[in-house]
């Protein structure tokens, strides 16, 4: 759908440079999605690895952050084998609802209940995020982390049109219940793609 050069906004990487690949194709269907425009995989322009891969060349940073959409609708192993052979560290953003495919430095499992997670999702992920809409997320957040491993990193991120609501609620679980972190849609607040 489109690929960017910026900073990570999100969980255990915020702050570092970084190349978005965002991958069209979306089966889960968030109602609160600011991507919308990626559910419809048709609608866009077929792009090959090799072409994906140079573009991510020109810039410095070699972390390169596969998202979506969905992005393990598609069978991800040939970009991945091509970026890591470019030097990059690869990291995913999924819901896990599908198989995963390809090599990951870093797997960013973020599992709606729109569409459930695989159960060998969560033994990949290295950070657990999940959006926080309303109250019960924060219940469904700890039935979640359930399957988590004890390596991987738990994150509460507040969902943006709501986190003037949310934030106070977010605030108390993560005190309460200190293995969380707060994650913030940074990029936003800083006004950066």
């Amino acid at each position: 759908m489109e690929a960017f050069y910026t900073v990570q906004g999100e969980g255990r990487f915020t702050g570092h440079a970084a190349y978005f690949i965002r991958l069209a194709g979306c089966d889960v269907g968030c109602t609160w999605c600011d991507v919308k425009d990626s559910w419809d995989a048709a609608s866009h322009p077929v792009i090959t690895v090799e072409a994906i891969v140079a573009e991510a060349a020109k810039y410095p940073a070699r972390i390169a952050v596969i998202t979506g959409g969905e992005p393990l609708m598609h069978d991800l192993g040939p970009l991945t084998a091509a970026l890591r052979e470019a030097g990059f560290r690869t990291h995913i953003e999924t819901s896990g609802a599908h198989p995963f495919s390809g090599e990951w430095h870093h797997v960013c499992l973020s599992p709606k209940k729109f569409k459930a997670a695989l159960p060998g999702s969560f033994e990949r992920a290295d950070e657990l995020k999940v959006i926080v809409f309303n109250k019960h997320d924060l219940t469904w957040a700890e039935e979640q982390a359930a399957s988590a491993t004890e390596r991987c990193s738990l994150f509460l991120q507040p969902e943006w049109s709501k986190r003037e609501q949310m934030m106070p609620l977010v605030v108390e679980h993560v005190k309460a219940n200190p293995r969380w972190t707060i994650s913030l849609q940074t990029h936003k607040y800083l006004n950066i793609p």
